[in-house]
């Protein structure tokens, strides 16, 4: 029994490195001014672990409105206002827990990554509601490549201990921005545009996580060799 307090004990002392994100994206410096505004302005009953469980109440809207969608694309629009609303619980789920003190740390990193991967999921099974049979190969591409940034991230965070959630000025701020803007031209024009653009979309994705890929295989590189050459000059003093 002591034994276990005295880990838990640790545990809770030891500064974790997934309660702090390294975001450098273009709209980064707006939210952050925009946050002193807001977080005193959330009621004190909304709890962090409420914000970010209600990422699935906000994923099962985007299934629901994306198959009302496959037969009128205005209710593409219910979609952007869910992936409104999941912007917002999503971004300020972990700053109430800082702000309050009321944060769980763990088990925010845990469930807030794991549901956004339920996110990005709901999003791309709605378009596969709406894009013809044909196009379904791509779509199935596309979940792939982009569930792809989500591993290497993680993974580079594993090798690091920096969780770094933006990339060429790109985060989940502008993906989510993206997206709203992707249904607004569906519901203007159609899907016949999308159906033709995928593949470069995929092209373009496939590309950047590429070279994501190897400027975080670079970072790592040079961290193991600066290990590895303060071991030898330790060894030969």
């Amino acid at each position: 029994m002591g034994l276990a307090v005295s880990l838990a004990a640790m545990i809770e002392t030891q500064q974790f490195a997934g309660a702090s994100k390294t975001n450098t994206s273009f709209l980064t410096p707006f939210e952050r001014r925009l946050a002193v505004r807001v977080l005193p302005r959330i009621p004190s009953w909304l709890e962090t672990y409420h914000l970010t469980m209600l990422t699935l109440l906000w994923s099962s809207l985007i299934l629901f409105f994306s198959y009302l969608a496959a037969r009128d694309l205005r209710w593409l629009w219910g979609v952007s206002v869910m992936v409104g609303l999941q912007y917002v619980t999503d971004h300020y789920d972990g700053k109430i827990g800082k702000y309050r003190g009321t944060g769980l740390v763990r088990w925010g990193y845990y469930m807030d990554h794991l549901l956004d991967y339920f996110f990005l999921c709901s999003v791309i099974i709605g378009y596969a509601f709406i894009l013809p049979e044909r196009s379904r190969y791509q779509i199935l591409i596309m979940l792939a490549i982009f569930a792809g940034y989500e591993v290497s991230t993680f993974l580079a965070f594993a090798s690091t201990d920096r969780l770094k959630i933006s990339y060429l000025k790109l985060g989940p701020t502008e993906f989510r921005l993206a997206l709203i803007i992707i249904n607004a031209l569906l519901v203007q024009y159609g899907t016949r545009q999308m159906i033709n653009g995928l593949k470069y979309v995929n092209i373009g994705a496939a590309i950047g996580l590429a070279l994501m890929i190897y400027r975080t295989h670079k970072a790592i590189w040079a961290l193991d060799m600066e290990h590895k050459n303060a071991e030898r000059l330790n060894l030969s003093r």
